[in-house]
């Protein structure tokens, strides 16, 4: 019998040392549309689309069936390089929401491979409709590069108010934001022509010198720092009301009331600034300071003042305030 001799094996180096494949990090677009109208039950929540982890779970009702109540949920809580976040909010005519959020969003540092986290919102009220666009802050991370757009479209009676609140790195943790950009953008359209147009801008693309190691270049005052910025603050809130329709007199009265307004935090009633003034048929409040739960403070004592004038409802804050 004829056995078979058995080849000797070479042992082949490219078959235990493959080259390792380049992963490509992941991204999230993730999108939400929702709409509201009014109906003979009072406001719903008529239509919601949503693609990735953006959505909402269902409307509430704390201050009855005529104002519908939305908590927008991110379950990531953050955005990353590359990731791009798009809202669309629609109030149909007569219909009266508040969209809030149950917490803080944040933006992180940027990976290695570069690029911007982007977020876009757009809110379309209609005719005679209300609403109040309320969320809660957002964080920018240390070498992140945020760009961040809004656009309100208000027809005819429409009314809205809306704030936000940017903080520029983790003050309480003693982190600065000494790199990274943000391009902040908010206009407010009726008619067609624009009524409100914010715009901030800030490039910080090199890392600051460790103490010791300051250049003339490093100590040069940036958007951030200079008197003509945020005058080293970290905290920059906006918040904006109307169109209002009362006359001048009592826009006045009401501009001296929030003006009053006063940081929460007694340490920060001397660094911190709120301040109120009159954009055409628009009230535009702005604080700077040192702490977010002090901008909050202020932003919803303005909300509560502006709320029974703007849209005769008093004011009456989401349950998710309250945990």
């Amino acid at each position: 019998m004829n056995m078979a001799i058995p080849q000797r094996l070479e042992f082949d180096s490219t078959m235990a040392l493959e080259q390792p494949k380049r992963i490509r990090p992941s991204t999230w677009s993730a999108y939400l549309h929702l709409s509201f109208a009014q109906r003979a039950r009072g406001v719903r929540l008529v239509e919601t689309a949503h693609e990735g982890p953006l959505y909402v779970q269902k409307a509430f009702y704390p201050e009855g069936d005529q104002c519908a109540h939305c908590y927008l949920l991110h379950p990531p809580g953050g955005l990353v390089t590359g990731d791009d976040l798009s809202v669309s909010v629609q109030v149909q005519a007569n219909a009266h929401a508040l969209v809030t959020t149950p917490g803080a969003g944040r933006v992180y540092k940027q990976r290695e491979q570069g690029g911007v986290q982007s977020q876009k919102i757009h809110l379309n009220v209609a005719e005679q409709a209300c609403l109040e666009w309320l969320p809660l802050e957002t964080i920018l991370f240390p070498n992140s590069h945020a760009r961040l757009n809004s656009r309100i479209d208000l027809a005819e009676g429409a009314k809205v108010i809306a704030w936000d609140v940017t903080c520029f790195g983790l003050p309480a943790n003693g982190i600065t934001f000494d790199e990274g950009s943000v391009d902040q953008h908010l206009q407010v359209w009726q008619a067609g022509r624009i009524k409100l147009n914010e715009r901030l801008v800030l490039d910080l693309p090199l890392r600051q010198p460790k103490q010791g190691q300051e250049t003339s270049a490093s100590l040069k005052p940036t958007l951030l720092t200079g008197n003509a910025g945020l005058r080293a603050r970290p905290v920059h809130g906006l918040l904006i009301a109307g169109p209002f329709n009362i006359d001048q007199q009592h826009i006045d009265d009401l501009i001296e009331q929030l003006r009053a307004i006063q940081p929460r935090l007694a340490q920060e009633q001397a660094a911190a600034v709120f301040s109120v003034t009159q954009n055409g048929a628009f009230l535009v409040a702005r604080y700077l300071g040192w702490c977010t739960e002090s901008a909050h403070h202020c932003f919803r004592q303005a909300w509560q003042a502006l709320r029974p004038v703007l849209m005769r409802r008093s004011a009456v804050p989401p349950r998710i305030w309250a945990t």
